[in-house]
């Protein structure tokens, strides 16, 4: 799979959504996946019905603290992600040699999500490397309409569960 630096990590292994739907599927209850956005995101875009839990890679801990060079509010990796993941692994059965599925947005915070993992000892992480919404389309606007769960038209949904959010 050719992919952006940003894209790539430490394990090496990438799936498209359509991909990781597949293996959700086949798997049953032998894969923990994981979308990693923020709760905002999850909130105002929506989140795969097929999906574990949301446990947010990064976090707006200060809404006044501004990122000029993303020109956005400033993240910062939350501290509690791989202990949350820890939890939902241990609930779900599995062990850091069980696969493990991380989305975010577009994949590239999935695949920094999926390093962090790897140092923890996580052996199969996966990073869904199209994201929930899919990459940006070349010509146009530069909308997000290219690939993506959404975009596969996988399904998912704007109503949250309680049980699988990060609280």
């Amino acid at each position: 799979m050719d992919l952006p630096i940003g894209k790539t990590t430490e394990l090496g292994l990438y799936l498209t959504a359509i991909e990781a739907y597949d293996l959700i599927k086949k798997g049953e209850n032998k894969i923990l996946f994981i979308d990693v956005r923020t709760q905002a995101e999850i909130a105002f875009v929506g989140i795969p019905t097929v999906v574990d839990a949301n446990i947010p890679y990064e976090v707006i801990e200060d809404w006044n603290q501004w990122d000029e060079k993303g020109k956005t509010f400033k993240m910062t990796v939350n501290d509690n992600f791989v202990s949350a993941v820890e939890k939902r692994i241990k609930a779900k059965g599995l062990n850091k040699q069980s696969p493990v599925i991380l989305m975010c947005r577009s994949g590239y915070r999935s695949a920094d999500a999926a390093n962090l993992l790897a140092k923890a000892g996580y052996k199969n992480v996966f990073n869904l490397v199209d994201g929930f919404e899919g990459d940006k389309a070349e010509s146009g606007k530069g909308q997000r309409v290219v690939n993506g769960w959404k975009n596969s038209d996988l399904p998912w949904s704007d109503e949250l569960d309680k049980a699988k959010m990060y609280l």
